[in-house]
C-alpha cells in the first residue's frame, strides 16, 4: 500500500537542454549508434562464421568511415540544428524505453506482490525540453523559433502515435461472432462511425471485425488532429491527448472483458503509456528568460500603456498584486514596443497563440533565472496577464503558463523561502497554483550557485534551500516540488542518478522530479534504448527509494549534522571567495585555460557571454566549468573542500565527519564526486598552462594557491575514508579512469602547445586554419575522455 501510494503520485521528466551542446556532431554520434548495434549482433552466438565475418567487416568499415569524418563543426550550429538534435533521441530510444521501464515495474509488482490480482498505479515518465524555448542569453531563440519548435515536437509525436494506431490496426483482427462485445464498446463505435465520412467504406472492409473498425476511426480522428487546416477531414480530430486516451480506454477494458488481457496489455496499454508520456507534443516545451530583461519589457509596457510603478520595493509588490488582481487589462498597442522588449513579449504571445491553436501541454513552464526579489516573479505574472494568458476576466481566474523562479546564487537560494511568501500573498497565484493541483515549482540552479560558493558550499545551500521552501510550502498548504538544473560535470550538480536522488532532503521528492540532462549528457544516456532504459529506470528508483527511506537512518542528530556542514559550507565559502577575488584571477583565467579558444568550438548557438560582458559575474557557468576541465585543474568541482574538512575537523571532529562520509547521503555524494574528481586533475598540464600567463607574479602566487588546496584535499579525503590512495573504495571506475587518462593526458599535453602556437599566429597567418582544427580536435578528445563538456 505504502509503494503504490507513493507511485500514484509519483511523476519523473527529464528536460532535455542543449547547452553544453554535444561536442560531437550528430553525424558522429549517429556512427556510434551504427557500431553500437554491430556490436550487440556481435554478441549473439547464433551467427555462422560467414555470417560473423561480414558483421565484423561492417564493424571495420563504421570505425573507417568515422576516423574519416570531420568531428568538429566548420559552422556554428542553429537553434533549429538543436532543436532536432533533442527530437532525435526522442525517435530513436526514448519513447521505446519508456514503455520497458513501466514493464519492468509492473514485473516487478506481480513478483513481489503475487497475492494482488492486479496491481495499477498512476506512476508517470513524461519529457520537457529548453530547446527553443530557452531564451537566456540567446538572441537566436526568438518567438518564432519557438513557434516551429513546438511545431516540430508536435509532429513527431502524431507521426509516431499514428503509426503506432495502425499497427493496432493491422493485428486486432478478432471477429465479432468470437466474443461478446459489452454494449458501452458498441455504443461508442456506433458514434465513432457516424462521426466518420468514410463509415460505410470503414465497415465493408472490415466487416465484423469491430476493433480494427474501432481502430480505423481513431486512426482518422489523429489525421485530422494532425491536419486542422485539411479542407475536408475524415472525422473531427480529437482536442487534447486526454480524449484519445479515452477511447483507447474504452478498448482496452473491452479487451479485458472478452479475455483479451494479454492482448489488452502489450497492444493498447503500451500505447495508452505512449500517450500519456509523450502527449500530443513529444515534449514540454519549457521557455526561459533571464528577470533582467523581462523587468525591462514589462517596464516599457508600462510606459506606453501610461502605468507609473512606484519607486519602493513593497510599495512595488503591492502595485503588481493589484494589477494582477485587475477583471481586465489592456493589452500593448501593436508597435507600441520595439527591440528586446517586442521580442520577450512576443514570447509570451506565441505561448498564448499555441494553448489556442493546439493545447494546455504544449508549454509547460516559464523559468525565471536570476530570479532575486517576489517582484521578478510577480512581474512574469503580470506580463502574461498582458498577453491573454490568464483564463478569464473575473476575480477568479488564474494564469494558464506556470511561472518557476529559479534560484541560482548562494543569496537568493537563502531568500527563497522568503520570496515565496511574498509571492502567495497574490490571489491570482494561489489559484493557479490551486489550479495545478495545489503545485508550485521551483527550480534549483547548480552551475551558478556553484561559480558563486564554490562546490561544497553550493551542495549544502541548494539542499537547505529544499528543505527551507519545503516546509514553508507546508505551512502555507503549498506542495513544492522541485527542478534540478544540473549539468554533466561535478561543478554543474552532475552525479550518478541515484545516489544524487538519494541525497536531496527528505520529504522533497514526493510527488514529482525534473532534471535537466544537458548536451553530451544526453548522447551518454538516451543515445541508445538499453542506456536510456537503464537511465529512466534509475532514475525512478532513486525516487522511489527517497520517499521509503527513514530519516531514522541519518548518522547523528539533526542538529549535529546540520552543524557540522554548515561549518563546511561556511569554510569552503570562504576559501573559494578567497581565491575567486583575488588580483589578477580573471587574468590568470584567460591566460591559463583555452576559454578564448572555446568560443571557436562551434557547439552551440548560444554566445559564451551573458549580454557580452567578460567579467567573472557575467561569464556563463559553462565555459567556466569547461575551461578548467580543460587545463585540468578542474577547479568547480573540488576547490574548497580540503579548508572545509580541516577546519570543521578542528571543532567537529573528525571521527564525526567520517562517519558522515559513509552515512549521510549528502556528505556522502559530496566526497564521491571530490574522489573521483581529483585524479583527473593533472598538475604538470596546469603548470604548463600557467606558462602561459604573462605575469609571472600573478603566475606563481594564483598557482600555488590552487596546488595548496589540491594537496590539502588530498590529504583530508583520505583521512575521512581511511584510504591509502585515492578510488580505491571505486576499482571499476579507476580502472577505467587509467586507461582514458593515458590518452588524455597526452591529448593536454598537445593541447598546451597548440594553444601557444595558435596564439603566437596572427590572424592572416596561411596555417592558423590548420592549426585551430587541430586545436579544436584536442579539446573534443579531452571533453570526450573526462565526459563533459560543461
Amino acid at each position: 500500500e505504502k509503494v503504490l501510494e507513493i507511485l500514484n503520485c509519483l511523476h519523473i521528466q527529464p528536460v532535455i537542454t542543449a547547452h553544453p551542446t554535444e561536442a560531437k556532431r550528430i553525424t558522429v554520434l549517429k556512427i556510434h549508434r551504427r557500431m553500437y548495434l554491430l556490436l550487440k549482433q556481435l554478441e549473439f552466438i547464433r551467427w555462422t562464421p560467414s555470417e560473423r565475418s561480414r558483421l565484423v567487416e561492417q564493424l571495420y568499415a563504421e570505425i573507417d568511415l568515422l576516423w574519416m569524418t570531420g568531428e568538429i563543426r566548420l559552422e556554428k550550429p542553429t537553434v533549429g540544428d538543436e532543436v532536432v538534435w533533442g527530437l532525435y533521441f526522442m525517435k530513436s530510444s526514448m519513447f521505446d524505453a519508456v514503455n520497458t521501464v513501466y514493464e519492468r515495474l509492473d514485473e516487478a509488482l506481480q513478483r513481489f506482490y503475487p497475492s494482488r490480482e492486479t496491481i495499477s498505479h498512476d506512476f508517470r515518465i513524461s519529457f520537457g525540453s529548453w530547446i527553443g524555448g530557452d531564451r537566456d542569453g540567446n538572441p537566436f531563440v526568438t518567438a518564432e523559433i519557438s513557434g516551429q519548435a513546438m511545431q516540430a515536437a508536435r509532429t513527431v509525436s502524431l507521426e509516431l502515435l499514428h503509426s503506432e494506431l495502425r499497427n493496432l490496426l493491422s493485428v486486432l483482427s478478432i471477429a465479432e461472432h468470437t466474443v461478446t462485445i459489452p454494449r458501452y464498446f458498441a455504443q461508442r463505435l456506433k458514434q465513432l462511425l457516424a462521426e466518420n465520412k468514410n463509415h460505410r467504406s470503414i465497415e465493408k472492409r472490415n466487416p465484423g471485425e469491430l476493433f480494427r473498425q474501432f481502430s480505423r476511426c481513431m486512426t482518422d480522428k489523429l489525421e485530422s488532429t494532425a491536419m486542422k487546416s485539411r479542407e475536408k477531414p475524415k472525422a473531427p480530430g480529437y482536442r487534447n491527448v486526454q480524449q484519445f486516451c479515452a477511447d483507447l480506454d474504452i478498448m482496452l477494458r473491452c479487451l479485458h472483458d472478452v479475455n483479451a488481457g494479454e492482448i489488452a496489455y502489450y497492444r493498447v496499454l503500451r500505447l495508452i503509456r505512449t500517450a500519456k508520456s509523450f502527449g500530443f507534443n513529444t515534449v514540454k516545451l519549457d521557455f526561459r528568460e533571464n528577470a533582467m530583461s523581462t523587468r525591462a519589457a514589462l517596464e516599457a509596457i508600462l510606459q506606453s500603456s501610461g502605468y507609473e510603478m512606484p519607486a519602493q520595493v513593497q510599495a512595488q509588490r503591492n502595485w503588481l498584486i493589484d494589477r494582477i488582481e485587475e477583471p481586465w487589462i489592456t493589452p500593448p498597442k501593436p508597435g507600441a514596443l520595439s527591440g528586446k522588449a517586442a521580442e520577450t513579449f512576443a514570447t509570451f504571445k506565441v505561448i498564448a497563440e499555441a494553448y489556442e491553436k493546439f493545447d494546455d501541454k504544449t508549454a509547460q513552464n516559464f523559468i525565471l533565472s536570476m530570479t532575486q526579489t517576489s517582484t521578478d516573479w510577480l512581474g512574469v505574472y503580470l506580463l502574461a496577464k498582458f498577453a491573454g494568458l490568464f483564463t478569464g476576466k473575473t476575480h477568479n481566474d488564474s494564469c494558464r503558463l506556470r511561472v518557476v523562479p529559479l534560484l541560482e546564487t548562494i543569496e537568493d537560494l537563502r531568500r527563497g523561502s522568503e520570496i515565496l511568501s511574498e509571492v502567495v500573498q497574490c490571489g491570482a497565484v494561489r489559484r493557479t497554483i490551486a489550479a495545478e493541483g495545489n503545485i508550485q515549482e521551483i527550480m534549483i540552479g547548480y552551475s551558478d550557485s556553484n561559480k558563486d560558493g564554490g562546490f561544497v558550499c553550493s551542495r549544502w545551500e541548494t539542499s537547505k534551500a529544499q528543505t527551507e521552501l519545503h516546509e514553508t510550502g507546508s505551512k502555507l498548504g503549498i506542495n513544492v516540488t522541485f527542478f534540478h538544473g544540473r549539468g554533466g560535470s561535478s561543478g554543474r550538480g552532475g552525479a550518478p542518478t541515484e545516489e544524487a536522488v538519494m541525497a536531496q532532503p527528505p520529504g522533497t521528492v514526493a510527488d514529482s522530479i525534473r532534471v535537466t540532462e544537458q548536451g553530451e549528457v544526453v548522447s551518454a544516456k538516451y543515445a541508445n534504448r538499453g542506456t536510456a532504459e537503464y537511465h529512466l529506470e534509475t532514475l525512478a528508483a532513486g525516487a522511489l527509494r527517497h520517499n521509503l527511506r527513514s530519516t531514522a537512518a541519518r548518522p547523528g542528530s539533526d542538529d549535529e549534522i546540520n552543524k557540522a556542514m554548515d561549518s563546511l559550507s561556511a569554510a569552503s565559502y570562504r576559501a573559494y571567495r578567497a581565491f575567486a577575488e583575488q588580483e589578477g584571477l580573471i587574468d590568470f583565467y584567460q591566460q591559463a585555460s583555452p576559454i578564448e579558444e572555446l568560443a571557436m568550438l562551434k557547439i552551440g548557438s548560444r554566445p559564451a557571454r551573458r549580454f557580452g560582458v567578460a567579467t567573472l559575474n557575467d561569464l556563463r557557468a559553462i565555459p567556466w566549468v569547461f575551461a578548467w576541465s580543460q587545463n585540468r585543474m578542474m577547479i568547480p568541482s573540488w576547490f574548497g573542500f580540503g579548508s572545509a574538512v580541516k577546519q570543521t575537523a578542528e571543532t567537529c571532529g573528525i571521527t564525526l565527519l567520517s562517519v558522515m562520509a559513509r552515512q549521510y547521503p549528502l556528505f556522502r555524494l559530496i566526497v564521491n564526486e571530490v574522489e573521483k574528481n581529483l585524479p583527473q586533475v593533472n598538475l604538470d598540464i596546469a603548470a604548463a598552462y600557467t606558462l602561459l600567463v604573462a605575469d609571472k607574479e600573478v603566475r606563481d602566487r594564483i598557482f600555488n594557491v590552487i596546488k595548496d588546496e589540491y594537496h590539502l584535499s588530498r590529504t583530508m579525503l583520505l583521512k575521512l575514508t581511511g584510504e591509502k590512495k585515492l578510488c580505491e573504495r571505486f576499482p571499476r571506475f579507476q580502472r577505467r579512469l587509467q586507461r582514458r587518462l593515458i590518452m588524455v593526458d597526452q591529448a593536454g599535453f598537445e593541447q598546451v602547445r597548440l594553444v601557444e602556437e595558435f596564439r603566437r599566429m596572427k590572424s592572416d597567418h596561411e596555417g592558423r586554419r590548420e592549426k585551430l582544427v587541430a586545436l579544436l580536435l584536442s579539446i573534443n578528445c579531452v571533453a570526450a575522455g573526462l565526459g563533459w563538456t560543461g
